[in-house]
């Protein structure tokens, strides 16, 4: 999964990384969730072909396919029911039918739209890759929480909600404005869960699911770059790679640029120690626009130099977790190689910061344990667990 700020260059590495994966002989599958796609304009497609193909997968060679989704096609497929109704209910509200049409797409119909494509292909074993272009990152964290949202919806309200409309709806519909949702609404509903059950297992486990967050070496999308991690990190996804895109070759010594060398070298040196130990693999600016086969398989050679292979599991451990215990808040951080002795702690602002040696790791904090202070700290098995308290 690659995700970043929007503009970062999600799109043209997804695709090259596509493209270095069918080289190397996987049955390759690049998808984009991005409701902006420009999958096929990095491929250099005749976009208005492309569309009759949309929302189903597009041959580009034997081994590579690409799929943009076309949330109107997935609302025929998938949500034909769920969309129905909540069109007929704006439509009482006095809103025109195409405006009642546009307005019940729901946000996360595009997500979870693409989680059932991944379940399915999986269940199929018609890939042995996929690359998810995904959207930028308040989207993609939206996509990651789904299936738990959803999960709990189904267990806990949708029993209840369903058999209380069955019993109510004859009476109801005499009285209310609008008609309630027919025993279909709900088949659909579940249909749909049915479709999603196990996405969750697939997303979580890190032999399977890893997440590479794009930046440029640009201070406002290094700080969005640095909640994401923090977001994909709290919801147990492993992100094993952060690729910096567009950074200015060292050969351009143009007065002009002499700024932004000293300020990208500055960002740099913050995003290798803020991500620490994950790799950072970093990317410059070509001279020229990366559209088209062969300017990807460029991109995909400084990407992925050599035999290298972007799909091997690089990575299955998380640099730290949060937890709640016993009503008190504590971040887990994995401290290999580190003794007591060594091991320093302060906050700074929303970060916490563990000092060992002359390293330092900062850990972004989740809004609930923003405004706490770190108590108590113990190192046990290479796991330094800190206790996050209320300023007294």
């Amino acid at each position: 999964m690659l995700t970043g700020k929007g503009g970062v260059g999600k799109t043209s590495i997804a695709a090259a990384t596509g493209v270095k994966l069918a080289e190397l002989n996987y049955r390759t599958l690049v998808m984009s969730i991005d409701p902006a796609h420009s999958l096929a304009d990095s491929f250099d497609l005749d976009t208005e072909l492309f569309q009759v193909q949309t929302s189903d997968p597009l041959p580009i060679n034997e081994r590579l396919a690409i799929m943009e989704l076309n949330i109107q096609k997935e609302i025929k497929r998938h949500w034909k029911e769920i969309s129905s109704y909540i069109s007929a209910v704006l439509r009482t509200t006095g809103i025109t039918g195409v405006e009642a049409e546009e307005l019940a797409i729901l946000p996360g119909m595009e997500e979870l739209s693409a989680m059932m494509y991944i379940n399915q292909y999986r269940r199929e074993g018609r890939y042995d890759v996929i690359v998810l272009d995904a959207a930028p990152t308040a989207e993609s964290m939206r996509f990651i929480s789904m299936p738990t949202t959803l999960d709990w919806y189904m267990k806990h309200i949708f029993p209840f909600q369903r058999n209380l409309l069955k019993a109510v709806r004859p009476i109801a519909n005499r009285v209310a404005p609008f008609e309630l949702p027919t025993d279909s609404y709900f088949l659909n509903i579940r249909d749909l869960f049915e479709k999603l059950e196990g996405v969750d297992e697939i997303m979580g486990d890190p032999k399977v699911t890893s997440v590479r967050l794009i930046t440029n070496p640009e201070k406002m999308v290094l700080r969005e770059t640095q909640r994401a991690f923090v977001y994909f990190s709290l919801h147990g996804l492993t992100v094993d790679t952060v690729i910096v895109n567009r950074l200015l070759p060292a050969n351009v010594t143009d007065a002009w640029f002499k700024e932004w060398h000293t300020s990208q070298e500055k960002v740099l040196t913050e995003i290798e120690e803020y991500f620490a130990p994950v790799p950072v693999k970093r990317v410059p600016l070509f001279q020229h626009e990366v559209l088209g086969k062969q300017r990807l398989e460029d991109l995909a050679q400084v990407l992925y130099p050599g035999q290298q292979d972007p799909s091997a599991v690089t990575r299955m451990e998380k640099s730290y977790t949060f937890a709640k215990r016993d009503g008190e808040y504590e971040v887990q951080v994995l401290l290999p190689f580190a003794s007591k002795g060594e091991i320093g702690l302060f906050k700074k602002g929303d970060e916490l910061v563990v000092e060992i040696g002359t390293l330092r790791r900062h850990i972004g904090l989740p809004r609930s344990m923003a405004g706490l202070q770190p108590g108590r700290a113990r190192l046990e098995n290479q796991v330094l667990t800190i206790e996050m308290k209320e300023t007294q």
